[in-house]
Parts: C-alpha cells; structure tokens; sequence
C-alpha cells in the first residue's frame, strides 16, 4: 500500500508539471495567435477585394468541378443505355473548359492586380518613410524654433524692463529739466533786467557827458568866437563850393552847398578778384573803401581824378556786404556773409574787434552818433548793439523779418526789411514805434543829410523818399529800363540832399532830381553786369559805382 501511495504521488507531481508545461506552451501560441489576427485585422483591408474575388472564384470552380464529376459519372453510368446523349455531353465539356479558361484568365488579372497593390504598397511605405524624416526634422526644427522663441522672449522680457528703467530716467531727467529751464528763464529774465538797468545807467552817464562836452564845446566856441577866423570861399564849376575853418580843434571838415551830377567816367579798373559788394567815401571825400566777395576791403586814395590803392583790410573769413566810415574818417566798420561785424583802424589791416554774435550773415552795420556803439542789422531777423570798449553785445531787438539795411541815431533804429516794411525802433526800450508798408522787399535804406528824410530802395524797382517828420511816403521814383539786380542793391541821397542815386541790372547808374521827382541822368556803358552800391563824396565831386563782376567806375562832370 505504501508503494502504491508513493507511486500515486509521483503520478501527481509529473501531471503537474505537464501541465505547468503544457500551459507555457499555450501562452506563446496565443501570443503568435493575437498578432497574426492583429496582423490580419490590420492587414486584411487592404486585401479584402483580392480575398473575396479568390474566394469566389474557388466557389465557382468547386462547383463546376463538382457537375463535371457528376455528369462524368452519369455519363459513364448511362453510356451504354444513352448513346444518343455524348455530343450534348461533348458540348458541356466543351463550356466547362471555356469557363475554366476564363477563371484562369481572372486568376491571372487578380494576381496582376496583387502585383500592382504590391507595388503601390511599397511606394506609400517609401513615402511614409519619407514623411516620417520629414517630420522628424520638422520637430527638431520646431524644437530649435520653439527654443529660439524662449530665448527671443526673454531678451524682450529683459529689454523692456530696461526701457522701463529708461523710461522712468528720461521722466526724472525731463523733470529735471524743466526745473532748470525755468530757472534759467528766470536768470535770463534777472540778466536782462540787470542789462536794462546798466543800458539806463550808461544812457544817463552819455547823456550827462554829452552835456557836458556840448558846455565844453560851447565854451570852446565863445573862445574861438574871440579869435579871428579867415573863411577861404572856392568857386568851382558846376555851383560848387567848400567852405572850411583854418581854425579846427578836430579836422578839416568839407561842406557840400551842390553836389554835381556826374557825365562822364573818369577811371574804370578791376578793384577786387570777385565780385564787389558795397563802396562808401570817407568824410574828407578823399579816401574810398570798397569791399567785394574776395573777404577783404580796399582802400583807395581819390586823386587826379584817379583811384590808387592805397592798401587792403584784412580778417574777414567770407565776403563783405557794407561798409562804413566814423566821422573822423580813422575807422572803419563792415558787416560780412562770416556772420560778424569788424572794426578796424586805418593804420592797422588786421581788425582791432570781430564782433560775434548773429546766427546768419551780417547785412548792415552802422556807427551810432557817440561812435562808442555800433548797431547791426542780420539775415537772422534781430538787430544788435554793440559796446565797441567792452566789445560786447548790449541790446538785442527782434525785428520780425529779414533785415536787410538799417540807419540810427543815438536812441532810434530804422530797419528795412524783405516783408516790404520800414520799421522804426526805439532802443532804450526795445520797440516799434512805426511801421510804413512798402510794395516790394527793402534792399538798402539811406538817411539824408538833415536828417528830415528817408530813402528806401525795394525790389518792385522803385524807390521811395519818406518824410520822417511825418513818416509817410512823400515820393516814390520810377525810371524806365531801372531793376534792381538784387537783394542788397544800395540806393544813396547826394551830400546835399537834391539827388538820388542807384545801380541797376543792366549796368548803368540811374540818377533822380529829388526837387521835381524826375531822372536827371542815366550813365550807362561801363559797367557789364548789375551793379550793387553806389556811392557819393561828401564834397558832391564824385560818384563811384560798383558791380558783379568786381569793377569799379568812379564818375565826374569835370
């Protein structure tokens, strides 16, 4: 019993280990059994049409293999009894081989078809590859992309918080700034009430020494009124005569009684290497100065009825526009295209001040009566007076336009400008007292020897006379074939105040009697381009024009 015992345990344990064998051996078959149904779930779609006609066409051929053995077995059966029946079973064999002959041809056509899915299979497995790198590379370009992106990101993130930064510096610094813009506005405000009150106070010490030199000079007279003084009257042709003191504390000073119109050109030269811009006679009318485009000014000895150089003023870094001489004809002031105003002596070439100031180019400077100041008109639209000691700027006045030309007294200015007016200014308190409307822009402006009246020339080629008593037009001139050539063509009064004279575009000199308002003369041939200034000596003897093309014509009756 034990022996059998032992032996029912053995049997035991060798089925369960078949078993557990038997078990291992099923998993790995239902796992090749899962995926070939997955394969063929998977797979069976794109065969289903190739599967099913297969699958047809066996069925058909089944059946006509299973009624070929029937009517051979009926055939053989009845043989002998139905001999009468072997064509018609003939012909059946006959059809069967026709059909099958068919079913092999589809047999043939579905396996061309196989080949063809085949093909076109394996090119969509090609082009899925293909895909499947494209878009490996398209994520790995996203993946540098989207890096990219982050980092773009942040460097925007960092930006704007440095433009925050900034932003919020540029607001302290603007606040800043219009703090500091206000006290400066103030300072300047203080400043110029400073200058006000120092302008007041040099008015009133000029005034109190110019009383005081008129008591001087007074009492200079009633001792010179004691001594016997010899007055030498010289007759000259064309009613003119100069009268002059033997006896002078100063110098000899030229009185003009009739200026002569001029007939004639007594010397023609090429004055300048350029072009000539203004002329101006001393007041002894022996000496003339001429300044041209070339940035220097030539002076020139009136002799002979001849011009000989007598020497050159340089220190001009571009061209000249006017000239002017101080009544003790020992100075000289010219204005320049170098936006300056320059002083010199006559026994110094290099100028003694360069006054600097103007923002575009100087077109007028003048000596005021004290010849301590100066005043200069500018292209930059402001008119300044200059202390000629502290070589310094004293008074702006903001005059509104282009100033073209100025004249002046001790206290008032007179401007000119390219918005056809004239206007009149009072420097002490910096305003306009006047305005006189002109129909063309003011090229030049000239004060005539009373100091009753004023000459304007304008670019409607006309000039006008007005009455500065009144100051309104009182004349307006006209002459047929008279243009002015340019901006800045200078238009003078004769030294006795009867005569007008101008240059005009076609080169010749239009001369106007004053007393009647007709031209007097026209002097024309010598000059070949617009002549820009004219000029008259103080003795009323000569005229000397100007031009483009840096000639120089003095004229004379004699």
């Amino acid at each position: 019993m034990a022996a059998l015992g032992v032996d029912c345990s053995e049997a035991s344990e060798v089925e369960g280990n078949n078993f557990s064998c038997q078990k291992t051996a099923d998993s790995w078959k239902r796992d090749i059994i899962r995926q070939l149904k997955h394969r063929d779930k998977s797979q069976k779609s794109m065969f289903q049409d190739v599967i099913r006609s297969y699958i047809s066409l066996l069925e058909r051929t089944n059946q006509q293999a299973l009624i070929t053995k029937g009517i051979l077995g009926s055939g053989s059966r009845h043989l002998a009894s139905s001999s009468d029946s072997l064509p018609s079973l003939i012909s059946k064999n006959d059809d069967l081989k026709k059909i099958t002959g068919e079913l092999a041809y589809q047999v043939v056509e579905l396996q061309q078809e196989i080949r063809i899915k085949d093909s076109v299979l394996e090119g969509q497995a090609v082009r899925m590859c293909e895909v499947q790198r494209s878009l490996q590379g398209v994520q790995s370009d996203y993946g540098g992309l989207a890096a990219r992106v982050a980092e773009v990101t942040e460097g925007n993130r960092q930006l704007k918080r440095e433009y925050d930064a900034l932003l919020e510096r540029h607001h302290d610094m603007d606040q800043t700034f219009r703090v500091e813009k206000v006290r400066g506005q103030e300072l300047l405000e203080d400043l110029i009430k400073r200058k006000q009150h120092a302008a007041v106070r040099m008015n009133s010490r000029n005034e109190r020494r110019v009383r005081a030199r008129e008591a001087s000079l007074q009492k200079e007279l009633e001792t010179a009124g004691k001594l016997n003084v010899t007055i030498n009257v010289k007759k000259r042709r064309g009613n003119s005569v100069c009268l002059s003191l033997q006896e002078d504390l100063y110098a000899p000073v030229g009185i003009c009684v009739a200026a002569r119109v001029p007939a004639r050109a007594l010397h023609v030269l090429d004055a300048h290497e350029l072009g000539i811009n203004a002329v101006r006679f001393s007041y002894s009318s022996n000496l003339l100065a001429t300044g041209g485009t070339d940035r220097s000014i030539k002076l020139w000895d009136v002799k002979g009825g001849m011009l000989h150089n007598r020497g050159t003023l340089d220190g001009s870094n571009e061209g000249i526009t006017s000239i002017e001489f101080d009544p003790t004809g020992t100075r000289v002031l010219a204005g320049s295209y170098d936006k300056s105003a320059l002083f010199w002596r006559l026994d110094d070439s290099v100028p003694k001040l360069t006054l600097t100031g103007h923002s575009r180019k100087v077109t007028a400077a003048k000596f005021k009566c004290s010849m301590r100041h100066v005043v200069t008109g500018s292209a930059d639209r402001t008119v300044k007076i200059w202390d000629l000691h502290r070589a310094a700027c004293i008074q702006t006045i903001e005059v509104l336009s282009y100033c073209s030309d100025v004249v002046c007294s001790e206290f008032f200015i007179v401007s000119g400008h390219y918005d056809r007016k004239i206007r009149f200014w009072d420097s002490r308190a910096a305003s306009c007292t006047q305005e006189v409307p002109l129909p063309g822009k003011v090229t030049s402006l000239d004060i005539s020897p009373d100091h009753r009246q004023l000459l304007s020339c304008s670019r409607d080629e006309t000039l006008h006379v007005v009455d500065l008593r009144m100051n309104s037009c009182r004349i307006c001139f006209r002459a047929e074939g008279f243009k002015c050539g340019c901006d800045n063509t200078k238009a003078i009064f004769s030294p006795d105040g009867s005569y007008l004279a101008a240059g005009s575009a076609d080169g010749a000199v239009y001369i106007w009697n004053i007393n009647t308002g007709n031209l007097e003369t026209r002097l024309p041939e010598m000059h070949s381009s617009s002549i820009n200034a004219v000029a008259w000596s103080g003795s009323g003897e000569y005229v000397v024009s100007v031009d483009k093309s840096r000639r120089a014509v003095l004229w004379s009756d004699i």
